[in-house]
């Protein structure tokens, strides 16, 4: 049908079409409900690969013995993604295809060095979801493919989230990080972040810097250079500058403590 008879839209919960139908944004008036499609809400262990079907809820998520165990950092992003009637009703899959630079599940894929699977009529594409993202709001997504899971391959070290806003739920976040420390097990450190940037942000020169041994300043510093935040109606980019840095040094004093 997306090959065939599009342009259509893919939707599942709804959680964010439905507020810009509300407000009257909605560009879209063709769509493809997908939310029956009970095969892409499989979440499984494939060896060392966690996969997690586009279609799974926060809910799943939460509610998943695998994803806690793999994953947990995504299980506390699930836990602070609205009320429980969102989190019963939206999708990770929708949760990345919207794109919004805030989305709390982003940073934890992006520092998981998770795989998007991506599936057309012709075939099957795995897309690394650090490339995943061209601009605010844009994806490498072609109109007639769907967003059918995601691999993650197992992750070393500790793994933190934590997401700043105006509640502690049901708001949009003004400043959202997950970051991997490698710990005793070995593996790299790992930082992103969202809501600093057009598109969730991986941190490659402040994980080098920690890594490295050197100053939480220059640590701080040199993130500052990395993130992009600005001005909108939720907060400031002093403020998100500020709280970034802050969290970089929750993150990465706490983990060392433990």
């Amino acid at each position: 049908m997306l090959r065939d008879e599009g342009p259509l839209t893919p939707l599942a919960g709804c959680t964010d079409l439905y507020v810009s139908l509300t407000f009257g944004t909605l560009k879209e008036t063709r769509f493809l409900n997908l939310w029956r499609l009970d095969a892409l809400r499989t979440i499984a262990a494939r060896g060392d690969t966690l996969t997690i079907g586009a279609l799974a809820t926060h809910a799943d998520l939460i509610r998943s013995t695998m994803v806690q165990k793999r994953l947990p950092m995504l299980v506390a992003a699930a836990r602070e993604i609205g009320g429980v009637q969102i989190q019963n009703r939206g999708t990770i899959g929708g949760n990345v295809a919207n794109a919004s630079p805030a989305g709390d599940t982003l940073p934890v894929l992006a520092a998981a060095d998770a795989i998007v699977v991506l599936q057309s009529a012709g075939g099957v594409r795995r897309v690394p979801f650090n490339a995943f993202y061209t601009g605010y709001r844009q994806s490498v997504r072609q109109p007639h493919e769907l967003i059918v899971g995601f691999e993650i391959p197992a992750v070393s070290g500790r793994q933190w989230f934590r997401k700043v806003g105006t509640r502690a739920a049901q708001a949009i976040s003004k400043v959202v990080m997950a970051g991997v420390h490698p710990g005793t097990r070995g593996g790299g450190v790992r930082i992103a972040l969202g809501s600093v940037g057009p598109t969730v942000i991986r941190a490659p020169r402040t994980e080098a810097a920690l890594a490295a041994g050197g100053a939480m300043a220059d640590a701080q510093r040199i993130l500052a250079e990395e993130i992009a935040p600005i001005d909108d109606i939720r907060s400031t980019a002093e403020y998100r500058g500020r709280v970034a840095a802050n969290l970089l040094a929750s993150f990465w004093n706490g983990a060392v403590r433990r």
